[in-house]
C-alpha cells in the first residue's frame, strides 16, 4: 500500500512557488527598464553613442560595486535573521530606486539610482539560498533551473512592456517598475513564509560580512575555489549584454527600444525553455559536470555568433544557440551549494555575488571603453561587434577551466528536513 503523502510536501511546493513569484516580479521590474535606460544616457548626453557608451559604463561599474559591497552583509543578515525580512527589505528598496530614477533629470542623478539599485538587488542571492534551504542537496541543481527559468519569464514580459512603454516616454516604464516592485514587497510580506528555522542560524559577525571576507568562504575547498573563477568569468561574460547590447544593436542594426524590447524577449523565451524544461532532464542524464561544460561551449559559440552577424536577422539566429548557455548556471551552483552546509549557503550565495559584483566592476568598462573605441570616428579600424568577440574568448577560458576543476561529489540521498513555521 502507498503511503500517504506527508503534510510537509504541499507547504514545501508552495514555499518554492512563493519564491519563483517573487523573483518573476522582481525580474520583471529589472526587465523593463532594460532597454530604454541606455537610450536615456545617450539623449542627456545628446546622442553622442560612443561617449553615451563610455559613461554608461560607469552605471555598470557602480550598480556592481554596490553589489559587491552590500551582497555580503545581507548575505549574512539572511543567515542571522531569515530569508524573508532580507527579500522584503530588498524589494522595497528597488521600488524606492525605480522612483529615484524616474525622477531623474540628470546623469548623476540617474546615477544615483543605480547606486540604490545596486544597494538592494539582493534578493537575488537571497532567493538562490532560500531554494538551497528547502530542497535536498540532490535536486538543488534543477530547483536552480527553476529560478533560472523564472529569471527568463521576467524578462520574456518585461524588455518587451518596457520597449512598449518606452514610446510613451522615456519615464514611463520607470514608474511601472516601482509599482511592481511595492507590490512584490506587499505580496511577499503577506505570502511569503520563512526558511530558515532559528536552530539553523548563524550569529552575524562583521568580520565576515565583508565583501572580501566572504571571499575566504570559496578558499574552504579547492576545487570550490576553482569553480568560483568559473563563475567569475561567467558573470564577465554576460556583463558584455547589459552594458553594450543596446547600444550596439541600435548603432548597427538601427533597432529601436522596442526591437531590443522584442529581442530580449525572445531570448527569454528560449531561457525559460533550456532552464525550466532541460536543466532536470539533462543533469539527471549526463551529470552537472557534463552539462556545465557543454552550457560553456554554447555561450562562447552564442556570444561569437552576436559579435559577428552582419544583420539583425543573424542576430537572431543566434538567440537559441546563446539560450543552452543557461545550462551551465544551475549545474555550477549545484556543484558548489553540495559541498557546504545548511548554514553556510547564505554565505556562498553572498560569496558569490559578491564576486558576480567584482566581475561587474570592471566587465562593464572593459567592454564599453572597448564598444567606445571600436565605433569612435578616430580609428582605422571598424569592429562594432569587439566586445561580444572577446566575451566569447572568456567563455572558452571559463571551459578550460571548468574541464580541470569540476568534480561532482558522491551525495546519498538525504531526508528533506521539515517546513519552518513562518515568521512574521
Amino acid at each position: 500500500m502507498t503511503p500517504p503523502p506527508s503534510p510537509l510536501q504541499p507547504a514545501r511546493k508552495a514555499a518554492l512557488a512563493f519564491i519563483i513569484v517573487t523573483v518573476v516580479l522582481d525580474m520583471l521590474a529589472l526587465g523593463i527598464i532594460i532597454p530604454v535606460l541606455p537610450k536615456l544616457v545617450e539623449s542627456m548626453l545628446g546622442g553622442n553613442t560612443s561617449r553615451a557608451a563610455a559613461v554608461y559604463g560607469w552605471f555598470g561599474f557602480t550598480w556592481a560595486l554596490m553589489q559587491f559591497v552590500c551582497s555580503p552583509v545581507l548575505g549574512a543578515l539572511s543567515d542571522r535573521f531569515g530569508r524573508r525580512r532580507v527579500i522584503l527589505m530588498s524589494n522595497l528598496g528597488l521600488g524606492l530606486d525605480y522612483i529615484v530614477m524616474a525622477l531623474a533629470g540628470t546623469v548623476p542623478w540617474l546615477l544615483l539610482g543605480r547606486a540604490i539599485s545596486g544597494m538592494f538587488a539582493a534578493s537575488i542571492s537571497t532567493a538562490y539560498a532560500y531554494i538551497a534551504d528547502v530542497t535536498p542537496p540532490e535536486q538543488r541543481a534543477a530547483r536552480f533551473g527553476m529560478l533560472g527559468a523564472a529569471f527568463g519569464l521576467g524578462f520574456i514580459i518585461g524588455p518587451a512592456l518596457g520597449g512598449e512603454l518606452g514610446e510613451y516616454g522615456a519615464r514611463a516604464p520607470f514608474w511601472v517598475a516601482a509599482g511592481l516592485s511595492l507590490a512584490n514587497a506587499l505580496y511577499g510580506y503577506f505570502i511569503l513564509p520563512e526558511s530558515l528555522p532559528p536552530e539553523k542560524r548563524d550569529s552575524f559577525q562583521w568580520s565576515r560580512a565583508n565583501p572580501f571576507a566572504s571571499l575566504k568562504l570559496l578558499r574552504s575547498h579547492a576545487e570550490l575555489l576553482g569553480l568560483a573563477g568559473v563563475g567569475f568569468l561567467m558573470n564577465f561574460a554576460h556583463f558584455v549584454l547589459p552594458s553594450t547590447m543596446v547600444l550596439y544593436a541600435s548603432y548597427r542594426y538601427g533597432w529601436t527600444d522596442r526591437s531590443v524590447g522584442w529581442f530580449l524577449t525572445l531570448v527569454g523565451i528560449c531561457s525559460v525553455i533550456v532552464q525550466g524544461g532541460m536543466v532536470r532532464p539533462a543533469v539527471a542524464r549526463f551529470g552537472q559536470r557534463r552539462v556545465l561544460l557543454t552550457g560553456l561551449g554554447f555561450g562562447a559559440v552564442g556570444f561569437a555568433i552576436y559579435g559577428l552577424a552582419p544583420t539583425g536577422a543573424w542576430v537572431l539566429v543566434g538567440i537559441p544557440v546563446m539560450a543552452l548557455w543557461g545550462l551551465s548556471g544551475p549545474a555550477l551552483q549545484g556543484l558548489m551549494s553540495e559541498r557546504l552546509g545548511p548554514s553556510e549557503q547564505g554565505k556562498l550565495q553572498g560569496a558569490n555575488t559578491s564576486l558576480m559584483g567584482f566581475a561587474g566592476m570592471i566587465a562593464p568598462l572593459t567592454f564599453t571603453g572597448l564598444f567606445s573605441n571600436a565605433i569612435g570616428a578616430h580609428r582605422d579600424w571598424h569592429l562594432p561587434g569587439a566586445p561580444l568577440l572577446l566575451a566569447s574568448a572568456v567563455m572558452l577560458i571559463g571551459l578550460l577551466l571548468a574541464w580541470r576543476v569540476a568534480r561532482p561529489l558522491a551525495i546519498s540521498p538525504l531526508p528533506e528536513p521539515p517546513m519552518p513555521t513562518p515568521i512574521d
